[in-house]
C-alpha cells in the first residue's frame, strides 16, 4: 500500500510545481527570448525571435502528445506519474543553463528546444493532477491555485530575467525554483490515491464539446501570446533611444504587474467557477483582457499602460480558473494526460501562430519594427480573444455547471 493513502489533496501543494514551471516560461517567453534574440541577431531581432518562438513551440506540440500517452500507460501500472515530473524537470533545467550561456543563435535555438523537450515531458504528466486526485465538485478551487501559481510563477520569472544582469544567476535562480517546487509537489502526490476512471458518465456527443473548448481556448491564447510577445517591442518603440537594459526592466515591471494582478484575479474566481456557469466566468475574464488591449492601443502614457496591463492580468487570472475547471470536466478520464496534452495544444499552437501571424500582418502593412506594429498586434489580439469568448458559448451548459459529472471524449 502507498504511504498516506488516506490523505486529502491539498490544492496549494498540488499546484506548487506549476509555480516553478511557469517561472521558467515567465522568464523565457516574456523577456529572455526577446532579449537573447536581440543580443545575438542585431540586424533583425524581431524575425529571429519569431523563428526561435516557432521552433520551440513545434517541439512542445510533438512532445506533449507522446509524453502524455506514455504517462497514461504508466498510470495503469504504477501508483503515480511522478517519474515524469522529475525526469522532465531535470532535462529542462539543463536546457535552461545552456539557453542563458549560448554564444550563438544556432546554439540558442538548440538550447530552447531542449528546454521545451524536458518541461513538456513534465507538463504532460503533471497537467492532469487535478482530475487524477480531486473530486469533480472541487475543481474550481483547485484550478484557482493552478491559475494563481501560474501568474505568480510568470511574475517571478519575468522579474528575475529583467532585473538580474548576470545570465548565470538568472539560470541558477529559475532552475533552483523549478527543483524545489518539483520535490514539494512530487512528495505530496506520492501520498495520494488516484481517483478511479471507471464508472464515469458519458453524455452524448462529448467530442463536440471538447472541440469547442479547444477552439475557443486556442483563439484566446493566440491573443494572449500576441500581448505578451509584443509587450517588449511595444515598450521599445514607445521609448526610442532607450537602452536595452531600460527597455528590458520596464517590460519586466509591466509583466510583473500583469502576473501579480493575475494571481488576484484567479483567487477571486475560485468559488464562482465552482458555483456558477464556467462559460460566464471565462467570458468575463476574456472581455476584461480585450478592454485592456484597447486601452494599450489608445495610450502613449507609461502609467496608463501599466494600469491597462495590470487590469489585463487580473482578467486573465479569472479566465484561467474557468479554463482549467472546464478542462477537468471534459477530458477523457481513462487517458487524462493524453487528453490534456491535446487540450494543451490550444496553448502550444498559438505560440506558433501568434508571432507568425502578427509578423506577416505587420509586414503586409509596412509597420515592421515601428509603433504601428505594436498597435496592429494588440488590435489583432483583441479580435482573437473576442472570437474565443464567443465560441466558448457553444459548450453545452451541462459541461459548465457543477450538476454535471466528469465526462469522456
Amino acid at each position: 500500500m502507498r504511504p498516506d493513502a488516506t490523505s486529502v489533496p491539498r490544492p496549494a501543494r498540488l499546484a506548487l510545481y506549476w509555480l516553478g514551471i511557469q517561472a521558467v516560461w515567465g522568464a523565457l517567453l516574456a523577456i529572455s527570448l526577446q532579449v537573447r534574440s536581440t543580443e545575438l541577431v542585431v540586424a533583425n531581432p524581431l524575425a529571429a525571435y519569431g523563428l526561435l518562438a516557432t521552433s520551440g513551440a513545434i517541439v512542445a506540440a510533438v512532445v506533449q502528445i507522446l509524453a502524455g500517452a506514455l504517462s497514461d500507460r504508466r498510470r495503469r501500472s504504477a501508483p503515480d506519474r511522478v517519474a515524469f515530473y522529475v525526469a522532465g524537470g531535470a532535462v529542462g533545467a539543463a536546457g535552461i543553463v545552456w539557453f542563458y550561456l549560448a554564444p550563438s543563435f544556432a546554439q540558442l535555438v538548440a538550447a530552447y528546444a531542449i528546454v521545451q523537450l524536458g518541461l513538456n515531458v513534465a507538463m504532460a504528466a503533471y497537467q492532469p493532477v487535478i482530475p487524477d486526485v480531486v473530486a469533480p465538485g472541487s475543481t474550481g478551487v483547485a484550478s484557482s491555485w493552478m491559475a494563481a501559481f501560474q501568474s505568480l510563477g510568470n511574475a517571478v520569472g519575468a522579474v528575475v530575467a529583467s532585473l538580474i544582469a548576470d545570465a548565470r544567476v538568472v539560470a541558477a535562480t529559475i532552475v533552483g525554483l523549478l527543483a524545489v517546487t518539483c520535490v514539494a509537489t512530487a512528495r505530496h502526490v506520492r501520498g495520494l490515491p488516484l481517483r478511479s476512471a471507471s464508472g464515469e458518465a458519458a453524455p452524448p456527443a462529448p467530442r463536440a464539446a471538447f472541440a469547442n473548448l479547444f477552439g475557443s481556448r486556442a483563439f484566446v491564447y493566440v491573443g494572449f501570446f500576441t500581448l505578451i510577445d509584443y509587450l517588449f517591442f511595444y515598450v521599445k518603440t514607445n521609448a526610442p533611444g532607450a537602452k536595452l537594459a531600460d527597455v528590458t526592466a520596464t517590460s519586466g515591471y509591466m509583466v510583473l504587474a500583469f502576473t501579480v494582478a493575475g494571481a488576484i484575479g484567479a483567487a477571486s474566481a475560485a468559488r464562482p467557477s465552482d458555483r456558477r456557469d464556467k462559460r460566464a466566468v471565462a467570458s468575463v475574464g476574456g472581455a476584461g483582457v480585450m478592454l485592456a488591449l484597447l486601452a494599450l492601443i489608445a495610450t502613449h502614457d507609461v502609467r496608463a499602460a501599466f494600469a491597462a496591463t495590470a487590469f489585463a492580468g487580473a482578467a486573465w487570472g479569472v479566465f484561467l480558473v474557468a479554463d482549467w475547471a472546464l478542462a477537468c470536466r471534459i477530458v477523457l478520464q481513462t487517458a487524462l494526460a493524453t487528453s490534456m496534452a491535446v487540450w494543451n495544444l490550444a496553448i502550444v499552437v498559438p505560440q506558433i501562430v501568434a508571432p507568425s501571424l502578427t509578423t506577416l500582418a505587420v509586414a503586409r502593412f509596412g509597420a515592421l519594427g515601428g509603433l504601428d506594429a505594436s498597435r496592429l498586434a494588440f488590435s489583432l489580439a483583441s479580435i482573437e480573444i473576442l472570437i474565443g469568448i464567443l465560441w466558448i458559448w457553444c459548450l453545452p451548459s451541462r459541461f459548465a455547471r457543477n450538476n454535471a459529472r466528469s465526462v469522456q471524449l
